[in-house]
């Protein structure tokens, strides 16, 4: 299956704005910190839900590509595919746990090592999904509600526990440490309904015929992902849940409405209606060609391609201007990054290509081991 540009533009517009997120919240001053939280309001539903919606997608259509090859090729199989996923899956839970103890380290915090991060969220949602990417697409949807269901009970009853030395302050600690960040409980169901749309991209873009394609993506993709995700903005919008997960934040971020609460249960519905609406307008542009994006789809594929590399690589940044920045200069600052990273990328993209990214090597590295493995056996 060739690659699409949307899922690209998609990931990479994720990316983009965390790091843009994280490069004002760091270099923002104390006295200017209520614009972070205002502007994070407003656009953090492109931020790690986005991330991890595109993952399941990008997971699913991965799966189902490696299904296909098991098809012509006699040395590939089905245990290969096991294997190599849970070795990807091994790999990025790896990086994640280094990278948690060095910022535990770091900031002499040692509870923070066990933090959802987004790539502790990402590698833990691996292993999650595996049992799940052969059931159906309905099966999936309903265990994606059904762990938002259980996510805003639990949560209401673990927090009262937070800090606790006792079998539900552990159990809290586990699951919801660090809640302005990405809790695997609440952000599974992102990655669980990309997949779902990742299959239905699979089984669509199968279709040869062009015509029969496009009047097969608008009918099982487009139109119900329109309406659902227009659904689903609707009951965050109107149906106040915030939840105990806000009150840390900032006071002023309390008196958003409860969608625009970073992390509150509006808001994680309020997202997966920006995602699924997102994808759809992404596809559509695409497949119908309404909108010419080669030379703007450039700039974004460089952060789609080197996402983990970016990443890791932009905390790097952390101190440069720490606290001293007022809004203008932290948005200018900020923008100017991102400009002087998408051209550095591109340069390796020119040079290296998939060399000199992470999750490329992951990739091979999975696939290495999972053939020797065979080979062993």
């Amino acid at each position: 299956m060739k690659r699409l540009k949307s899922i690209d533009i998609m990931r990479g517009g994720s990316i983009i704005w965390m790091i843009i997120g994280h490069l004002i919240g760091w270099g923002i001053r104390s006295e200017d910190f209520n614009f972070f939280i205002v502007l994070r309001a407003i656009g953090d539903v492109l931020g790690s839900g986005a991330f991890l919606f595109v993952a399941g997608m990008s997971t699913m259509l991965s799966y189902r590509n490696r299904l296909e090859k098991v098809k012509t090729t006699e040395e590939y199989n089905i245990k290969m595919i096991r294997n190599e996923y849970i070795f990807r899956a091994l790999i990025i839970l790896t990086i994640a746990m280094i990278y948690n103890i060095l910022t535990g380290v770091a900031v002499n915090i040692y509870r923070d090592i066990w933090k959802y991060f987004i790539l502790l969220t990402v590698a833990l949602s691996l292993f999650m999904a595996w049992p799940l990417l052969k059931t159906s697409k309905i099966f999936r949807i309903l265990i994606g509600a059904i762990f938002w269901i259980i996510h805003y009970f639990m949560l209401d009853f673990l927090i009262n526990f937070k800090g606790q030395l006792n079998i539900y302050g552990v159990l809290f600690h586990v699951l919801y440490n660090s809640l302005d960040l990405d809790p695997l409980i609440s952000f599974f169901t992102f990655f669980l309904i990309g997949t779902v749309i990742g299959d239905v991209i699979f089984d669509t873009y199968l279709i040869k015929n062009q015509k029969e394609r496009r009047i097969a993506l608008k009918n099982k993709l487009l139109l119900p992902s329109l309406i659902m995700g227009a659904l689903l903005i609707m009951f965050g919008i109107i149906f106040n849940f915030s939840g105990q997960e806000t009150h840390f934040v900032n006071d002023v971020f309390l008196d958003f409405p409860a969608f625009l609460q970073h992390r509150s249960f509006s808001w994680l519905v309020y997202s997966l209606g920006i995602h699924l609406i997102l994808i759809s307008v992404l596809l559509g542009i695409e497949e119908f060609e309404i909108i010419k994006t080669e030379k703007s789809y450039k700039f974004i594929f460089y952060f789609s391609y080197y996402s983990l590399t970016v990443y890791l690589a932009h905390f790097l940044l952390f101190l440069a201007f720490f606290g001293q920045l007022n809004v203008l200069n932290a948005l200018i600052s900020s923008v100017i990054t991102i400009a002087l990273i998408g051209v550095l990328l591109r340069a390796i993209y020119k040079k290296w290509k998939g060399s000199a990214s992470i999750k490329v090597q992951i990739g091979r590295l999975s696939s290495a081991l999972a053939r020797k493995i065979k080979e062993k056996n």
